[in-house]
């Protein structure tokens, strides 16, 4: 340590030396050397770089060395992430996995082997030859199943997802397409036009029912007046007094 040392220090330094850089830090900030060339200085932070990690002490906090395997770690026996060519495990760096686990190349971690999963299989479908269900006697009918677990590198692939076999239906003649729709054409008309034909007959039958109504009402109005008119008459009418 050059002799030379000051108490007004720059970047976080209690104590320095132009030689050595910082000899101690400030409270709450990390120590650590730092290599220039063939020289090491020292340095204050707020935490450690990577390869290191922090220790605290009384009287100074300090950055220590991970192991060489280590990119970075929690203490000097457990790594929070491994160099290249290694894969962590429970806070170690290793260059093959144990047993029953396998290396994850985007992790870096050595994971447990996941086997693929598949679902339950769907009913049969109905029994079809070239997209129809009529017209032949034998075809073909399917199932299917999804996949509900992709599996990892090293684990079990995935079965099949459909299955296919030979189905026997009785024998019926196909409708045609054409006649079929022409009948649904005229079932539609035709209950078109019996709509048509209730909903005639009943706007006429109201119609009868309200110029009824009307009738009867018109002629208890004009009852009392031309019973009114008629006992007027009997009285003004002359008496034949001539015997």
């Amino acid at each position: 340590v050059h002799p030379n040392v000051s108490q007004g220090c720059q970047g976080g330094c209690a104590t320095c030396s132009d030689y050595n850089g910082c000899l101690s830090c400030k409270p709450r900030l990390f120590f650590v050397l730092e290599r220039i060339g063939m020289k090491q200085i020292g340095v204050c932070l707020s935490s450690c770089p990577s390869g290191y990690y922090g220790t605290r002490y009384p009287d100074i906090n300090k950055c220590a060395k991970c192991k060489a395997d280590c990119d970075t770690c929690f203490t000097r026996n457990f790594c929070t992430k491994c160099k290249s060519g290694f894969y962590l495990y429970s806070g170690k760096c290793l260059e093959k996995c144990p047993d029953g686990l396998e290396a994850n190349n985007h992790t870096m971690e050595c994971t447990s082997i996941v086997h693929c999963e598949a679902s339950e299989w769907s009913p049969w479908s109905p029994c079809t030859k070239k997209g129809k269900t009529c017209g032949f006697k034998r075809g073909n009918e399917v199932r299917v199943r999804e996949i509900v677990q992709h599996p990892s590198a090293r684990g079990n692939p995935c079965p099949a997802t459909s299955e296919s076999r030979k189905c026997i239906v009785q024998r019926k003649r196909c409708q045609k397409e054409g006649k079929g729709k022409k009948n649904r054409e005229e079932k539609r008309k035709k209950s078109n036009k019996d709509e048509s034909k209730e909903t005639r007959q009943e706007s006429k039958g109201r119609a009868a029912r309200r110029q009824n109504r009307e009738q009867r009402e018109n002629n208890n109005k004009t009852q009392p007046k031309k019973r009114k008119a008629l006992n007027k008459e009997q009285n003004l009418a002359p008496v034949d007094t001539a015997h």
